[in-house]
């Protein structure tokens, strides 16, 4: 079982102060959110979460283990992150790439085996990229190396999932696939995930627990039917956003 938890979080980037006194627990099998505008912590959070950036104060426990006790290697056996920066700079083709996210698993960097291999086809294959593993990554479209990124992550087979605008550059028909994926994994491994998004209704549609950043530096966490109101929602981006309901379902959009 892996359980992260936030104890009386800091996060300040500079003299800002993005997050005050956040606690919080991610469970196993749980699928988080997160929102918020544009410079409100998102990313910071999930550096923060992934061991990369550090908080001004409070704790983070990885399975009641203070993070900073595990090593780089420890930490990636357990928490994985998708950046937003690209990988076109990485001169490597689509296999090497994605094989590179099994070396958490080894104590050789030379150390992919059959299995890792038969692995990584099966997520190359899963995502549509079976066809592209040979072409270098500056070959490739936006959305096909954000395809290469999660299909790295999914290789490292964390415990934790946290991605960072997951979507961007992806159609409609690879949003909705990744989203499956996901489920997926959640579901067969009781593995987690937070996703930073700007796309409320995405997050409402595959998150069941939100957290949603204010400018106050106070987030509001808990089950996404509580946080996903009308007030909140125009608090946090600074604009009216109104509900719209029909039947079953809802949609949120700016006014």
């Amino acid at each position: 079982m892996t359980k992260l938890c936030l104890k009386s979080l800091i996060l300040s980037v500079g003299n800002k102060t993005l997050l005050h006194d956040l606690s919080m627990t991610i469970n196993k099998g749980e699928r988080w959110g997160l929102l918020g505008k544009n410079g409100a912590g998102k990313t910071s959070l999930l550096k923060c979460l992934a061991g990369i950036l550090s908080p001004k104060g409070g704790s983070i426990l990885l399975d009641s283990i203070p993070m900073k006790d595990y090593s780089r290697n420890q930490l990636a056996q357990h928490i994985g992150m998708l950046f937003q920066e690209g990988l076109s700079s990485l001169p490597a083709t689509v296999l090497e790439t994605v094989l590179l996210g099994r070396h958490p698993h080894h104590r050789s960097l030379i150390e992919d085996s059959l299995t890792d291999l038969q692995m990584v086809d099966s997520i190359l294959d899963e995502l549509g990229l079976e066809t592209l593993k040979e072409r270098k990554l500056h070959t490739l479209s936006g959305g096909e190396l954000q395809r290469v990124s999660i299909a790295l992550l999914l290789a490292q087979d964390p415990k934790i999932f946290l991605l960072d605008e997951p979507t961007n550059h992806l159609d409609i028909a690879f949003q909705v696939r990744l989203s499956h994926i996901l489920t997926k994994r959640v579901t067969q491994t009781s593995a987690s995930f937070l996703l930073a998004t700007h796309d409320i209704n995405y997050a409402n549609q595959f998150c069941d627990k939100l957290i949603l950043m204010l400018e106050n530096g106070k987030p509001i966490v808990g089950d996404k039917q509580q946080i996903l109101t009308e007030e909140n929602l125009s608090q946090a981006y600074n604009c009216k956003i109104e509900k719209f309901s029909k039947e079953d379902s809802f949609i949120f959009y700016p006014a």
